[in-house]
């Protein structure tokens, strides 16, 4: 008989990333997973209800005694530890005993000690219901690993990596690591309705997000070079510039400084700002780039998957990994945030790319099918362990 499959850590759909790995993990598997959602009104917002069954992430019950440790020890001691294991006992209450669990957040152990106690806590207590624990379609970086977290890694079922250079870490620390490309990358594309002014094939799209401007060395830099890049191609190129936005939740939302730049050239008549939609949706209007500049991991696996040629805007071990596994190098490919030391870096970084995206575009057409098929390594070793 078949395991039931609980999808968990997700954050919510008006992250079309998180939705993405959604959307391909569960075509991929050909079941009807549960999702724990943070925000299931996102999820049924952009439908995905009809693929999966939302469930919201559910803590409550605490009792009196709970709240007094969790309170003293993030207060008295400075120390959130232990709310995280009392939280985490309480959201596992709704994984039925001998299921399989997969945190599909990816790269949630990047993002500090809160998350490395929250999914540690979540991984051994669904252990301790005879649930099997998947780590999905993850990125680490390596320097940031505890002794600590080694050992939460060392305790899942089952890890896949989406890049050689978190697999070759976390193998390491846990045998049972394979390694797939993410999920995202065999989206399905869903047919939208172009904006006016948007030209298939002569149109440069444009991703930026509050997070990347938030690790910037320089305050202002990333907006500068996005200036910079857009005047050099309104004045030297006769393309057409679309806006893209990937991710629209409250205080993370693409299109706050990509409306600040419209609103700056909307007048030379060669912009458009594409209206958030599902992750589909936005997959298509990305393929229909001639290049492709973002700053989110997904709008670039977009791109990538479709034989886009891309610069990625990033700050992590999941851009460059991804980009080394494509390319066999991350130079001229990513261009990372912390190095913005001038106001036309990304300006030179687009000009590399633009005067070989043909070249490119080759060798993503000639790569893609044999990299896209490694994602079945992945969902093989979750099917054994269903």
């Amino acid at each position: 008989m078949m395991k039931d499959v609980y999808f968990y850590f997700h954050a919510g759909s008006k992250n079309h990333g998180c939705e993405a790995i959604v959307r391909s993990t569960q075509e991929l598997l050909g079941i009807k997973p549960v999702l724990v959602s943070d925000h299931p009104e996102e999820d049924h917002q952009y439908n995905l209800d009809e693929i999966v069954d939302v469930k919201p992430r559910n803590a409550a019950g605490y009792g009196l005694t709970e709240k007094v440790k969790s309170a003293f020890s993030a207060k008295i001691l400075k120390n959130e530890k232990m709310g995280y294991d009392i939280l985490a006992k309480h959201e596992t209450r709704i994984f039925p005993n001998g299921t399989v669990a997969m945190s599909i957040g990816g790269d949630n152990y990047c993002y500090g000690d809160a998350y490395n106690w929250h999914l540690a806590a979540l991984n051994r207590y669904l252990q301790q219901k005879g649930i099997k624990t998947v780590l999905w379609g993850c990125s680490i970086e390596p320097e940031t690993v505890t002794e600590e977290m080694k050992r939460d890694f060392a305790r899942y079922d089952l890890i896949v990596a989406r890049e050689t250079d978190s697999y070759e870490f976390l193998r390491q620390c846990n045998k049972h690591t394979v390694l797939a490309c993410d999920p995202a990358f065999l989206l399905q594309s869903e047919d939208c309705r172009l904006p006016d002014g948007f030209e298939i094939g002569n149109t440069v799209g444009l991703n930026l997000s509050p997070l990347i401007q938030k690790k910037e060395t320089i305050e202002g830099i990333t907006l500068d070079n996005y200036r910079k890049l857009i005047e050099r191609i309104i004045s030297e190129t006769k393309y057409k510039i679309a806006f893209i936005p990937h991710v629209v939740c409250d205080g993370n939302d693409d299109r706050e400084p990509l409306k600040e730049l419209f609103g700056q050239y909307r007048d030379t008549g060669r912009l458009v700002l594409i209206e958030d939609q599902n992750c589909m949706r936005l997959k298509n209007v990305i393929s229909k780039c001639s290049i492709f500049i973002g700053a989110r991991t997904h709008a670039t696996i977009a791109a990538y998957s479709t034989c886009v040629p891309t610069l990625v805007v990033g700050y992590s071990t999941k851009a460059r990994g991804i980009a080394n596994d494509i390319f066999g190098t991350a130079d001229h490919y990513v261009l990372p945030v912390q190095g913005l030391k001038t106001e036309n870096d990304l300006t030179n970084a687009f000009l590399w790319i633009e005067e070989r995206k043909a070249t490119i575009r080759d060798h993503l057409n000639e790569i893609m099918p044999a990299y896209q098929k490694s994602v079945q390594d992945g969902i093989q070793a979750v099917k054994e362990l269903m």
